[in-house]
This record gives C-alpha cells, sequence and structure tokens, in this order.
C-alpha cells in the first residue's frame, strides 16, 4: 500500500509527471505547447497553486510550486486528466496518456533546495542532451526572468475544447516569487546563477547535443533509446541543509504514525478520530476531521 501524502498549506514541491512507457507524448509543437500552458494557467487559477518555474519535456513535466490552499492533488488531477485528453485527441491516440504511477512531489525544505530543484528542472533539456543551452529547447520552458515579470496569457486551444463551452477563452499564468525570498530580483538571481552552473556541468558530461530541429521531428509514439535506471526510491523531502531535511523527515514520519493511527481507529469505526495535520484523502473524499483544516 502507497504510503498517505502529507498534503500541507503553503508547502513549495519539485512535481514531475512521466507519459506512459516514456513515449514522447508530450513532444513540442505549437498545438502541444498551448494546450499545456492554457491548462497550468487554468489548473494554477482554479486550486490556489502558485508556479514559479516549469519545464515541459517531451515525455515528462517538471513544475515547481506552493500549495497555497493545500489543493496541490486536486490541481494535477484537473491538470494531467485534461492534458491527457486533450492530447490524445491531438494525437488521435485513446490509450493511457499517463504512466502508471501517480505524480511525484517532492517537498522542498528552504530557499536552497527551491533554487536547486528549480535549476535542475530548467536545466532539464540541457541535461538529457538536447539543445546546448535551455532556453533553446523549443518545448515549454520557463525563464529565470519570466518570476514576478508580466503574465503570460495562454489562449484557449481549438483542438478539443468547445469553444461554445465554459472553458474561457484565455487565461493568465503569472509566476510568483517562492516563499523564503526577499524579493523576485533575489530569486531570479540565485535561480540565474544555479542554472548556468547546471547547465556547464551538463555540457561538459554531454558534448554533443540532437538540437531542437531533431527534437522537433522526433515522433510522439517513440521513446528515449536508453533505458532509464530503476529509482530505488521516492523521495518525499529535498533540502541541503541538514537540519532543515532532518526536520522535514521527522515531521513526515510523525504523520504516518498518527495518520496510521488515526485510520486504525476509522476502520474500527470510530468517526470521531481527528487525523493529522496535512491529511487530504480522508478529509476531501470520506470528511474526515483533521487537524488545521477548515
Amino acid at each position: 500500500m502507497t504510503a498517505p501524502r502529507q498534503v500541507l498549506r503553503g508547502a513549495t514541491y519539485l512535481v514531475t509527471r512521466r507519459c506512459t512507457q516514456r513515449q514522447f507524448l508530450l513532444r513540442p509543437s505549437k498545438a502541444a505547447n498551448q494546450t499545456f500552458l492554457y491548462l497550468l494557467a487554468l489548473a494554477s487559477e482554479r486550486y490556489g497553486v502558485e508556479v514559479h518555474a516549469y519545464c515541459v519535456m517531451s515525455n515528462h513535466y517538471h513544475l515547481v510550486v506552493t500549495d497555497r490552499d493545500a489543493r496541490l492533488p486536486a490541481c494535477l488531477q484537473y491538470l494531467d486528466g485534461l492534458t491527457g485528453r486533450a492530447i490524445n485527441s491531438l494525437l488521435g491516440r485513446d490509450e493511457a496518456f499517463w504512466g502508471p504511477d501517480s505524480f511525484s512531489a517532492v517537498e522542498l525544505a528552504g530557499p536552497e533546495a527551491i533554487i536547486d530543484k528549480s535549476a535542475y528542472a530548467l536545466a532539464n533539456p540541457v541535461a538529457a542532451g538536447l539543445v546546448r543551452s535551455a532556453h533553446r529547447w523549443p518545448g515549454l520552458w520557463s525563464s529565470p526572468q519570466d518570476v514576478g515579470a508580466d503574465a503570460r496569457v495562454a489562449l484557449r486551444p481549438d483542438n478539443f475544447f468547445d469553444p461554445k463551452g465554459n472553458m474561457p477563452a484565455s487565461v493568465a499564468l503569472r509566476l510568483t516569487t517562492p516563499p523564503g525570498f526577499p524579493s523576485a530580483e533575489a530569486f531570479r538571481q540565485d535561480l540565474r546563477t544555479a542554472l548556468a552552473m547546471r547547465e556547464a556541468e551538463a555540457a561538459r558530461k554531454v558534448g554533443t547535443f540532437l538540437g531542437a530541429a531533431r527534437v522537433l521531428a522526433q515522433k510522439t509514439s517513440t521513446r528515449p533509446s536508453h533505458r532509464e535506471p530503476l529509482r530505488q526510491f521516492n523521495p518525499r523531502v529535498a533540502s541541503r541543509d541538514e537540519n532543515l531535511r532532518t526536520a522535514a523527515l521527522a515531521r513526515l514520519l510523525n504523520f504516518l504514525d498518527e495518520y496510521r493511527q488515526a485510520l486504525r481507529a476509522w476502520k474500527e469505526g470510530a468517526r470521531s478520530v481527528v487525523f493529522p495535520p496535512g491529511t487530504y484523502l480522508m478529509r476531501v473524499a470520506h470528511g474526515a476531521a483533521c487537524v488545521g483544516a477548515g
């Protein structure tokens, strides 16, 4: 049984979701880019999730977000569900779009972790040997300069969405400054520095790059030729600060222990039991009481 997620108000996460069988179903194109941007803007607005950085690769995406109202699972269910259906329609396919695993959400404990994982996400096209500089990536990619700048307006795609339906004709996505930074410029400067370091390191390792033109020519039904290493564990927390990481992991372990005790009591019929802070599914789907909810 998968361990329950702790979903806390105001937590910042690196979110990742992968396409089924690692296929290039999100391969950059005008229609695919427009669809994902529109739905990301819509989902973040509807569920109060602030976006700080994003990078959409051909077979997965990364987001760095802050879950203002503890509604991240609902936000991603909305984003992933509509993205899969809309791009499947665009590609003329009806099979599963996303891999069998749910989304990964790694809590970023402290400003240093936020910078590190934001740079990791934005450097993905370089680290994968696709383009020499991340800003050359033809897919959706946010520049550090976008944080705190004017909103990016996404128009409703013509494909899949009914122009007479209730989906708005356009929606704006504004990248905000993550918690823990004194200003947007402070975050931008730190992120630019970290991104440049990751790009330089990746360029030394990769050497030769595929190039944007060849990326755009790839078939969406294909997948990388190399096998991806099997993941030994699914991290829940990231931080280079040992004290912050230790505190976050201790809090998570305490949550899991209290959650299991509460769930055991619930299954025995004790409907008055109170679940620990950050309980999501039992609170939303079953109306269970939760510390700090409401």
